[in-house]
């Protein structure tokens, strides 16, 4: 059997020599085996949406696409969830116990926290609590030896009188900036980042990064709609687009990662 299986190897040994190759160029490039797993918390401007709610998209969908086969991008954001709700509802501990060294978690919320309604009162957290409910999602994610990046909530599209965006999520996004300052936290400010492409784009054409459509425009919307919340396809693709920016300029592991793709001159 032996004197079989060497005069197989050696009638292969090119084969067998680059089988061989591959396994240790593969070590090299990844010693552990382990690839980088990155968890996305957030609200509605952030989650998965199915086909049925296409052309609405959070930016975490587009997100996925843009890295290499040795980042898993998991999506956990739900619609119409806060700092606070996201725990209460018991959506974050069974995140927390699968995380491990080396993994990502991207937090953004805001939206929800704000939102002090009484249909919906278990989402509300003042600013002050929000920094409080923040700073667990930064300790519980170093405790398993993850990297936290916190994110200031993506702005809403509203104009003011002088056709400049106006900030919306003012309190909340100082919380965030303090957290990440005080715990020494990467920080991807989309606030104003998003609000930087409002201004570029303008009123007009601003409105597509959102689902903004009139009667009869798309067959999803047949009566129109006009939700300066929520994003288009285009627009999530836009604000993934920011984020990836911005993990490039903090020089995150994530960035070397980031899918590059030479385009041919004409």
């Amino acid at each position: 059997m032996y004197r079989s299986l060497w005069l197989w190897c050696y009638r292969h040994r090119y084969r067998v020599c680059a089988i061989i190759m591959f396994f240790v160029l593969a070590g090299f490039a990844y010693p552990d085996g382990k690839k980088i797993r990155v968890y996305l918390i957030g609200d509605s401007t952030m989650c998965l949406y199915d086909n049925t709610r296409f052309p609405q998209a959070g930016w975490g969908m587009p997100f996925a696409n843009y890295f290499d086969s040795t980042v898993i991008v998991r999506n956990h954001a739900r619609g119409g969830r806060s700092s606070k709700s996201f725990m209460t509802e018991n959506l974050w501990k069974p995140i927390v116990e699968n995380l491990g060294e080396g993994d990502y978690v991207f937090i953004q919320f805001g939206h929800n926290d704000a939102a002090n309604s009484a249909a919906h009162p278990a989402r509300f957290a003042s600013p002050e609590d929000y920094k409080k409910n923040l700073i667990v999602y930064v300790n519980d994610t170093r405790r398993k030896k993850a990297t936290p990046v916190l994110v200031t909530p993506v702005t809403r599209r509203k104009f003011g009188d002088n056709g400049k965006p106006q900030a919306v999520h003012q309190p909340y996004s100082k919380m965030v900036a303090e957290v990440a300052a005080e715990y020494k936290v990467p920080l991807v400010d989309l606030d104003t980042r998003s609000r930087e492409l409002l201004q570029k784009l303008g009123p007009g054409f601003s409105k597509y990064l959102y689902l903004n459509f009139e009667a009869g425009e798309t067959p999803q919307y047949p009566a129109g709609m006009h939700d300066d919340t929520h994003f288009s396809d285009f627009g999530a693709r836009k604000m993934a687009e920011i984020v990836l920016a911005e993990i490039r300029l903090l020089k995150l592991d994530l960035a070397e990662r980031i899918i590059r793709r030479e385009v041919a001159a004409r």
